[in-house]
């Protein structure tokens, strides 16, 4: 298995060329598939269901958010099970959802063979959206596990159970990409030097989080301009670390 490498195409053949028992930690933001009330609505683009108006910056589509509850639960089940053989004994497993997927994601983690452990926070503080006389839908979700009993000496310190990290322009490569410095949180489950496996890489936060903090990875998309985009991402952040090399030699 090569590491450190981004692939493209569907998870489900790429999952299935990996070996059992090579994988240290599971950390993946897949598709949420909870745009939309109607069928007309899950069936419009991501970016309609996701992007408002006044902050489109040309971001493209990605595919697989159309779903319904019972189609969505099942293929999740399929992915999760898939990665249920690939993972080691005891390895954690992190899975983003949002309030409207997170019974279902809790359900297809537990259905795949997991163990759920919990739910840790992404608080993306108050510069969200506000709506008169609702709450701000301003924190996503974090459901994590582990592949059976999860021993307490791997090394890994106390996690915060709540991450409050504002989304910056900057860093916004996705329609609902996710900040580099939450990634970098959410990352400390694996075990030091461990391969962080992420099937819905996206923009590549997860890869460029792992690659900043001494991780091994190993990713894959399913849309050629986002992979592009995050193997791009990762190649600045390797000429990065190159100059910072030869400044300190």
């Amino acid at each position: 298995m090569e590491v450190n490498k981004l692939h493209q195409g569907d998870c489900l053949p790429f999952l299935e060329s990996l070996p059992s028992e090579s994988i240290d930690a599971l950390i993946t933001d897949p598709p949420y598939a909870s745009g939309g009330l109607h069928i007309g609505a899950r069936q419009a683009s991501t970016t309609t269901k996701y992007v408002q108006g006044s902050t489109k910056r040309g971001f493209h589509d990605f595919a697989g958010d159309h779903r319904d509850q019972r189609s969505h639960l099942r293929w999740s089940i399929l992915w999760l099970s898939e990665c249920w053989r690939l993972l080691k004994p005891g390895a954690p497993v992190c899975l983003f959802t949002d309030w409207r997927q997170l019974p279902t994601t809790t359900d297809a983690l537990q259905a795949a063979g997991f163990s759920w452990r919990g739910i840790a926070v992404w608080d993306k503080t108050e510069g969200t959206r506000p709506v008169m006389g609702r709450f701000r839908a301003q924190c996503e979700y974090i459901v994590w596990g582990s592949k059976g009993n999860m021993p307490l000496d791997r090394g890994v310190g106390v996690l915060p159970g709540a991450i409050r990290q504002v989304v910056k322009t900057a860093d916004k490569h996705h329609i609902t990409g996710k900040p580099v410095e939450v990634m970098r949180q959410v990352n400390r489950i694996c075990a030091p030097s461990g391969i962080i496996l992420d099937p819905f890489a996206g923009s590549g936060s997860t890869l460029v989080a792992a690659a900043m903090d001494g991780y091994q990875w190993i990713g894959c998309e399913l849309s050629p301009h986002y992979r592009d985009v995050a193997n791009t991402r990762l190649a600045a952040l390797n000429y990065t670390n190159r100059d910072n090399r030869k400044e300190r030699s």
